[in-house]
């Protein structure tokens, strides 16, 4: 069990990247979900003890992060937002580089756990190819490979399918899927397929604040009966922006708009009660936030 109090960190520009933010998560998959710029990397690299916050607390299991990083790092996997390689080295020895690096002294015990990671990663058939040749999915999931090394107990994956294609992401999230069953696995990403796909539990941030923490399900559930859509031609666009919650809009073939709409009753005549979705747990929650008085 991961628990964050009272969290803070403000940077020297001023800027309040992490206000007061409480979070409690649990084994499984965790979606981290806000817009960009909305303290979710800050958040991830200050539970993974690589910046000190101004206050608060984190305790994964029995261990105090703040007090004793080593001790979380030994259980810890951690893939950034932007991953870094060496050029002209195969993933193989890059691996086993990484492995002695975590302590692995046995080169055997070595051989057999990068065997195993490259397996699970789907990159054993390329394991002699030089990783800056890979594309970005296929660095993506070498990220994953190197996290798994040492058996870790806490997983964070920060942004990780930002720019990859439907084919490389679907992989992606299939490793995640099959490591996230017997870990605490946290995923941060401003995409809502992701988190709709592969998440258990989840909460939306911005603005350095939890907003809501709950489950898709509930999240969605919460909704029924509330979400309206309806069909207008593009002219008459801006006059329902103006007069209904408008969640989102999308075109169609003949330049008509689909508007969905949040409302508690019928919004107008023509408007027909739909399914929600994830997508729009998330517009109204970042709508409430935006909203609220400074």
């Amino acid at each position: 069990m991961l628990q964050i109090k009272n969290l803070t960190k403000t940077y020297n520009n001023g800027v309040k990247a992490v206000d007061n933010l409480n979070l409690q998560i649990g084994k499984g998959m965790f979606g981290l979900l806000g817009p960009n710029g909305a303290g979710k990397s800050t958040l991830m690299r200050t539970i993974a003890t690589l910046q000190t916050p101004d206050s608060g607390s984190i305790v994964f299991n029995d261990i105090d992060v703040l007090k004793d990083e080593m001790s979380l790092r030994k259980i810890l996997g951690y893939l950034p937002q932007e991953f870094g390689v060496y050029p002209k080295v195969s993933a193989e020895k890059l691996l086993d580089y990484f492995a002695v690096l975590k302590g692995i002294a046995s080169k055997k015990e070595r051989g057999i756990l990068i065997e195993e990671v490259l397996r699970l990663t789907n990159l054993f058939e390329v394991r002699k190819k030089d990783v800056s040749s890979y594309s970005g999915g296929m660095k993506q999931r070498f990220g994953i490979a190197q996290l798994l090394l040492n058996s870790p107990q806490l997983i964070i994956v920060d942004e990780p399918t930002a720019g990859l294609d439907p084919a490389e992401r679907l992989r992606f999230l299939n490793i995640l899927r099959e490591i996230g069953t017997e870990n605490t696995v946290i995923f941060s990403t401003h995409i809502v397929d992701d988190v709709k796909e592969l998440c258990n539990e989840m909460a939306i941030m911005n603005g350095g604040r939890i907003l809501q923490q709950t489950t898709p399900i509930q999240a969605t559930d919460s909704l029924k009966g509330m979400i309206w859509q309806k069909t207008i031609p593009r002219d008459e666009f801006e006059t329902a922006e103006a007069i209904y919650d408008l969640l989102s809009s999308g075109y169609n073939a003949d330049n008509s708009i689909n508007i969905r709409v949040h409302s508690d009753v019928k919004p107008g005549p023509d408007f027909e009660v739909v399914t929600p979705d994830l997508e729009d747990v998330y517009f109204i929650a970042l709508k409430a936030d935006e909203s609220m008085p400074a």
